[in-house]
């Protein structure tokens, strides 16, 4: 008798015990987050962390359009996400968020151009915004 001790099994990383205690509709980010990440990608590009390929031939010198979404997960989210193997939202937010807004878009986007229309379009009200 007595409490249930749970450990972490050496299969299960932190980011699935997230993903399976937050309910997906919890995995959102704020505006915040978007300017941040807008701003980080921009920097990463210069530095050379992200940079252009055969998917994705994008100006690094370009400051309207950006990498697209393919680009952008695999040369910048996958490396932050990697070690928790938590999405991009929980790694933000550890407790999830309610959400307002639900964001869907097409990942040959450029990232730039993607949060500056985001931005500009976000309801008064809204605080969260889950991304497909």
């Amino acid at each position: 008798q007595g409490t249930q001790q749970h450990t972490l099994q050496p299969s299960q990383s932190q980011g699935s015990l997230l993903h399976a205690s937050i309910s997906a509709h919890r995995w959102c980010v704020t505006r915040k987050d978007l300017l941040d990440l807008r701003r980080e990608v921009r920097v990463a590009v210069r530095e050379g962390r992200i940079h252009p390929s055969d998917l994705d031939d994008f100006d690094p010198k370009d400051e309207l359009v950006g990498p697209n979404f393919y680009t952008i997960v695999e040369q910048f989210i996958k490396p932050i996400t990697r070690v928790s193997q938590a999405s991009w939202a929980l790694e933000r937010h550890r407790d999830g968020m309610r959400c307002d807004l639900f964001i869907t878009h097409a990942w040959v986007e450029g990232i730039y151009e993607f949060v500056g229309k985001v931005l500009w379009s976000w309801p008064l009200r809204a605080r969260h915004a889950w991304i497909c």
